[in-house]
C-alpha cells in the first residue's frame, strides 16, 4: 500500500478541493444521520409506543433526556392539531433535510471532480517527463508495448479504482463511524454483536484483496504483452503481409489476449465476492440485532423506539459498508498498477549533471576521446565490453568515418558523444573539457544527428524541420533548400503546412531523410553524428541526399558511420573497428596500403 500513498501526495496540490469535498461530506453524513434519527422519536409517539413524560424536560445533550422531549414536544402538537397535520409536518422535515442530504452529496461529487482528473494529470505529466530523461538503456531493456501499457490502462486502472474510489474511502467510512457511534450511544450492547461478527469478515476480505493484487499485477503485465504484439503487428505490417504470416501473427495474439481475458476473470470473479460477503454479514448481523433485541425490548432494557431506530440506522449502514469493502479491493487492485508505474518514476537517472555545469560551450579545436571503456551491461551483471580502450581524436572541421561489420561498436561510439551513454572508464573531453562537466542540454545543442532511420512526427513538414526551434518559414525554407528538399515540399498538398502523417509515411524514404537533414541544417551545429544516412536509399535518392549532406558538413565537425564506404573514401580520418576496439586508423590511401580490415571491405563492394 506503500505505492497508493505516494499517489496520494499528488493531493498537495488540491487542498482546497480536498477540504471542501471532506466538509460537504461530513455535512451529508449528519443530514442523512439526523432523517433516520429523528425517527424515532416521531413513530414512538405516533403509534403510541412509548408515552411522553407529564411535563416537558429541559433539554440537554443526554439520549434519554433528548427522546422525551422530542416525544413531549410532538405529543403536545399531535394533541392540539391533529395527527394527520403532525405527519405532514414531519414528511416536511424529512423531505428537508432528504433534500440537504442529496444537495451536500452532490457538492462532493463536484469538489471531486478535479481532483480525480488533476491528479491522474499530474501523474501522466510525470511519467511522460520521466520517459523523455531516461538514459536509452533504459529503453533497450523495454518493450514499447509494456511502456505504452503502463502509461494508459495502469493509468486508466488508477483512475477507476483508486481514484474513482475516494469518494467511498472519504464519504462512506465517515458514514460508518457517524452511524456505529450513533449506533453505540443507542446500545453498546447490541453493537457488540456486530463487532464480534466483524473479524471474520476482516479476515476473508483480507485474504481475497491479497490474492487479487497478485492477480491485478499479472494482469497488467499481460496486457502490456498484448499491446507489445499489437505494437510490432503495425509498424511490421508489410512483412506480415510478405511472408503470408497474418494467421502466425493473428494466433499468437489470441493466446496473448485470451490469457488476459482468462486473468480478468478471474479477477473480477474474485473482485465480486466483496459485495455478497458483506451483505451475508449485514444480514446475518440483522437477524442478530432483532433476536437480541427484542429480547432486550421484553426484558426491559431498552424502549422499543430505541430498537426501530437502532435496526433503521443499521440497515443505512450496510450500503456504506459494502461501497468501503469495494474501495479496500480497488485499492488492491490500484496498488499493483502503481507499482508497475512506480517503476518507471524510480528508475535511476544515470545521465547526471553537475550541479556547476558549464552552460556555454565554445568548440574551437578538438573532440578526445581518452582510454574509454563501455558496457551495456548493469553492474551487478556480467560486464561484457561493447567498447575497450578507444583513443580517438577529431580536429576542428575535420570528418572522421568509422567503418566496420555490424556489432564492433560504431553506433555506441557515437552515442557517447552527446551523452546518451556515460562511459564506464576513460574520458571525452572537447577542448580539453570532459563532457561531463558541460550541461546536458547545452552539449546537446551543438551536436546534429542523422540517423539510418528517418525520425518525424505527425505533424507538418514545417514543424518536423522546425523541430525544438523557434524559427521562422524563411528560415525553415532556407534549410529546406539547402537539404535539396524545398522543390518536393512545394508539390505537397499544403506545401510546407502539409501534415505528413504517422513517422512521416506518406512521403518517400528519401524525402524522409532530407527533411530530416533539413532539420539539422536549422539547428546549425558545431558537431554532426551521421549514422548511415543513406543505407537505406536507392540510388537516385542517395545521389540528392548525399549533395544536402556535404552541405551539411561544411564547416563542421563530423562523425560518419558509412555502410557504403566510397561516400567516405575523402574524409580526413578513417578509424576501422573490430569488436569494439579500434584495429585501424588513417586516410583512405594509407590504410589501403596497410591491406588490413578496411582493404578487405574496400575488396568485397567492388566485386
Amino acid at each position: 500500500m506503500k505505492n497508493i500513498l505516494r499517489i496520494f501526495r499528488y493531493l498537495k496540490g488540491y487542498k482546497r478541493e480536498v477540504i471542501l469535498n471532506i466538509v460537504f461530506n461530513l455535512l451529508y453524513v449528519f443530514a442523512s444521520l439526523f432523517s433516520f434519527v429523528m425517527v424515532i422519536p416521531f413513530v414512538s409517539v405516533l403509534f403510541g409506543i412509548i408515552q411522553p413524560p407529564e411535563l416537558c424536560p429541559e433539554f440537554s445533550f443526554n439520549k434519554d433526556v433528548i427522546i422525551d422531549y422530542f416525544a413531549w414536544q410532538l405529543n403536545s402538537y399531535s394533541v392540539t392539531y391533529g395527527v394527520f397535520k403532525c405527519l405532514m409536518i414531519i414528511s416536511i422535515i424529512y423531505i428537508f433535510f432528504a433534500f440537504l442530504s442529496a444537495l451536500f452529496r452532490y457538492l462532493g461529487m463536484y469538489y471531486l471532480a478535479p481532483i480525480r482528473n488533476g491528479v491522474i494529470k499530474d501523474l501522466r505529466n510525470d511519467i511522460y517527463h520521466k520517459i523523455t530523461i531516461l538514459p536509452l538503456s533504459f529503453f533497450s531493456n523495454k518493450r514499447k508495448g509494456d511502456l505504452l501499457s503502463r502509461m494508459t490502462s495502469d493509468l486508466l486502472d488508477i483512475e477507476i479504482s483508486l481514484i474513482s474510489s475516494l469518494q467511498m474511502m472519504i464519504k462512506d467510512p465517515l458514514m460508518v463511524i457517524v452511524f456505529m457511534t450513533t449506533l453505540i450511544i443507542a446500545s453498546p450492547k447490541l453493537v457488540l454483536f456486530i463487532v464480534i461478527i466483524m473479524p471474520l469478515v476482516a479476515y476473508l476480505i483480507k485474504q481475497i484483496g491479497a490474492s487479487l493484487n497478485r492477480n491485478s499485477e499479472k494482469g497488467q503485465k499481460q496486457i502490456g504483452t498484448v499491446l507489445s504484439t499489437a505494437e510490432e503487428t503495425l509498424g511490421a505490417i508489410r512483412v506480415i503481409n510478405t511472408y503470408n504470416a497474418e494467421e502466425t501473427i493473428v494466433k499468437k495474439f489470441e493466446e496473448q489476449n485470451n490469457r488476459y481475458s482468462k486473468l480478468m476473470t478471474k479477477i473480477l470473479r474474485r473482485k465480486e465476492l466483496a459485495a455478497p460477503l458483506t451483505e451475508i454479514f449485514g444480514i446475518f448481523a440483522l437477524v442478530i440485532i432483532v433476536i437480541f433485541g427484542g429480547l432486550m425490548v421484553i426484558n426491559g432494557e431498552i424502549n422499543p423506539s430505541i430498537l426501530i431506530g437502532f435496526v433503521l440506522l443499521f440497515a443505512r449502514i450496510l450500503a456504506p459498508m459494502q461501497s468501503v469493502t469495494t474501495a479496500y479491493y480497488n485499492l488492491k487492485k490500484a496498488s499493483a498498477a502503481a507499482q508497475r508505474l512506480y517503476e518507471i518514476l524510480d528508475a535511476k537517472e544515470k545521465i547526471v549533471e553537475k550541479p556547476d555545469a558549464i552552460e556555454e560551450i565554445e568548440f574551437k579545436n578538438k573532440i578526445s576521446y581518452k582510454n574509454v571503456f563501455f558496457s551495456y551491461r548493469e553492474e551487478n551483471e556480467e560486464n561484457k565490453m561493447v567498447l575497450e580502450n578507444i583513443n580517438l581524436e577529431a580536429l576542428h572541421g575535420q570528418t572522421v568515418a568509422i567503418v566496420g561489420k555490424s556489432g564492433s561498436g560504431k553506433s555506441t561510439l557515437i552515442d557517447l558523444l552527446p551523452r546518451f551513454h556515460d562511459v564506464i572508464d576513460g574520458e571525452i573531453t572537447i577542448d580539453d573539457v570532459p563532457i561531463k562537466d558541460f550541461n546536458i542540454n547545452s552539449l546537446r545543442k551543438i551536436i546534429g544527428v542523422v540517423t539510418q532511420e528517418s525520425i518525424l512526427f505527425n505533424d507538418t513538414i514545417f514543424g518536423n524541420i522546425a523541430f525544438g526551434i523557434d524559427a521562422t518559414l524563411e528560415q525553415v525554407q532556407n534549410a529546406a533548400k539547402a537539404a535539396n528538399a524545398h522543390n518536393f515540399i512545394l508539390n505537397t498538398p499544403k506545401g510546407y503546412y502539409t501534415n505528413i502523417g504517422d513517422r512521416g509515411l506518406t512521403l518517400s524514404g528519401g524525402e524522409r531523410q532530407r527533411i530530416c537533414i533539413a532539420r539539422a541544417i536549422l539547428k546549425n551545429p558545431k558537431i554532426l553524428l551521421l549514422d548511415e544516412a543513406t543505407s537505406a536509399l536507392d540510388t537516385e535518392s542517395e545521389k540528392l541526399v548525399q549533395e544536402s549532406l556535404h552541405t551539411l558538413m561544411k564547416g563542421r565537425t563530423t562523425f560518419v558511420i558509412a555502410h557504403r564506404l566510397s561516400t567516405i573514401v575523402n574524409s580526413d580520418k578513417i578509424i576501422v573497428m573490430d569488436n569494439g576496439k579500434i584495429v585501424e586508423e588513417g586516410n583512405h590511401q594509407s590504410l589501403l596500403s596497410q591491406n588490413g580490415i578496411y582493404s578487405k571491405l574496400i575488396e568485397l563492394q567492388t566485386l
